[in-house]
């Protein structure tokens, strides 16, 4: 049985979370101008799974009409009373590089006491391409929470201002390994010969998959 914009928009209308949820899912079967009017729909439902898997599709339909996207986008990651839907909203305000929304991102990021969204702002700000999220990542890289550390660091090197490299270089010492890591990808992603002074040190990393990332990253320069 083939998909229709009709089937699909009748189980929207259906009384049944599970139906609705099915509705969702079968939205990504259909052409993407179809599917971007049927998915504000969905993002309108009282149900908080419904909301949110509807939410998370913006990062690809949200191209058919940007201004629309960021009304919607803005109004859940302010209003929506769900943590992982404004989160959601955050990853696709960076995905869409929508940069008319930072100010709201660092209001947010700010303001909530949800890490989820906190750390979902920080990831999504190297994706939005927007310098003035450079203040908010180097304070980002002060956080308690070691995740939105590492965010942080992974964000800098997308963002690609150099000025993060002095900060960056200041945790090469740091005890996770992990954040070792994403601290050498993000100096590959900046580049620059003070990048690669820092790699050629980090070659000697007592973390085998650190000084081999560092290794192949160095392979670039």
């Amino acid at each position: 049985m083939s998909i229709t914009p009709e089937f699909v928009k009748g189980l929207l209308k259906s009384e049944d979370i599970g139906k609705r949820l099915h509705a969702v899912n079968q939205i990504r079967t259909l052409k993407p101008k179809i599917a971007f009017e049927l998915i504000q729909t969905a993002i309108g439902d009282t149900n908080t799974r419904v909301r949110y898997s509807a939410i998370s599709q913006l990062d690809t339909l949200g191209n058919q009409n940007l201004d629309i996207s960021l009304d919607i986008l803005r109004d859940h990651l302010l209003n929506d009373p769900e943590p992982d839907i404004q989160a959601s909203a955050a990853d696709c305000l960076g995905a869409l590089k929508l940069t008319q929304a930072f100010p709201d991102l660092q209001k947010i990021y700010e303001t909530t006491n949800e890490w989820i969204v906190q750390f979902s702002i920080i990831a999504a700000l190297g994706e939005l391409g927007d310098n003035r999220a450079f203040k908010l990542l180097k304070s980002a890289l002060a956080s308690e929470n070691e995740l939105i550390k590492i965010a942080a660091v992974s964000s800098l090197g997308e963002l690609g201002n150099m000025e993060a490299i002095p900060l960056l270089k200041r945790y090469t010492n740091n005890p996770d390994w992990q954040f070792r890591f994403r601290l050498v990808q993000a100096l590959n992603n900046l580049g620059g010969s003070e990048a690669q002074r820092i790699l050629e040190k980090m070659t000697q990393d007592t973390a085998e998959l650190v000084s081999a990332e560092a290794q192949r990253s160095l392979q670039n320069f």
